[in-house]
């Protein structure tokens, strides 16, 4: 995926628009397709898609790839419905802050604001798709799974949370 647009709204250019959904809804789109090319009469599959938790929870100049990742979950809604019989399964992974570096360098209070009591790491990611591909799991179709500690979940007020009246 590419995330590298992140600008005002109306300094967004067209082209770079276009680039971010090319890479990030366009792109898995085409290795879909090649991946039921090539499971074709198995009987089995698995597709995991990686989306993100900004496609519905966003900053000001995430437009792009917000839309993309938008994009990516309704994809995957609806491939699970035209590959069914296939054996083939389709979900995504929505991952939401997922620290690939610098883990120590993280605030306690960075760690505070999730739910789960701690930021991402890759492996959390890892864990969810290896899930989802279990032969043993496919009956798991359909689903975005948001794999961000439960912060989707979670309402923050800046003047009667805790966490920002310190």
């Amino acid at each position: 995926a590419v995330s590298r647009f992140r600008k005002p709204f109306p300094l967004l250019e067209a082209k770079e628009f276009d680039d971010v959904l090319g890479t990030n809804l366009r792109g898995a789109f085409l290795c879909c397709r090649e991946f039921v090319r090539l499971c074709r009469g198995t009987g089995y599959g698995r597709i995991i898609n990686i989306a993100s938790t900004r496609y519905q929870q966003n900053e000001c100049g995430w437009e792009a790839y917000g839309a993309s990742k938008g994009g990516l979950v309704s994809l995957t809604a609806s491939l699970c419905v035209s590959l069914h019989g296939t054996g083939i399964t389709v979900n995504a992974v929505s991952p939401g802050w997922i620290q690939v570096d610098d883990y120590e360098s993280l605030s306690p209070c960075d760690h505070s604001q999730h739910p789960s009591g701690r930021v991402g790491k890759p492996e959390d990611v890892c864990n969810a798709c290896l899930f989802l591909a279990g032969e043993e799991n496919g009956f798991v179709n359909g689903v975005n799974l948001p794999v961000d500690g439960g912060m989707t979940r979670r309402m923050i007020y800046p003047e009667t949370d805790p966490l920002w009246t310190e």
